[in-house]
C-alpha cells in the first residue's frame, strides 16, 4: 500500500476530514453549507454566503475556490459571518 492508496485527507475546521476524491474549494464549502454555488462561488440561489475560507493559513478569494484542489494534509478554515457588536 502506498500513500496514494488512501482518500486525501484534510483537517477541517480543526478536525479530520476525508475528501471522496480530488475536491475544489468550491465543492468543499457547498458540501458543508448544503448550497449550490456558481463556479465565482456565489450561492445559484442569489442570497448570501457569508463565507470566507484559509487553507494552510492563507485566505483563498472567492473567485479562486474553484480552480482551488485541495491536496491531502492541508488544514482548511471555513469562517461564518456574524453580525453584531
Amino acid at each position: 500500500m502506498t500513500d496514494r492508496d488512501h482518500a486525501p485527507t484534510i483537517v477541517l475546521n480543526g478536525e479530520h476530514h476525508e475528501l471522496s476524491s480530488a475536491t475544489s474549494a468550491l465543492d468543499l464549502i457547498a458540501d458543508v453549507t448544503g448550497r449550490e454555488l456558481n463556479p465565482d462561488g456565489t450561492p445559484a440561489d442569489g442570497g448570501r454566503l457569508g463565507i470566507a475560507l484559509a487553507v494552510d493559513g492563507d485566505v483563498i478569494r472567492r473567485g479562486a475556490w474553484s480552480d482551488f484542489t485541495l491536496a491531502d494534509g492541508h488544514t482548511v478554515d471555513i469562517v461564518t459571518a456574524v453580525q453584531g457588536g
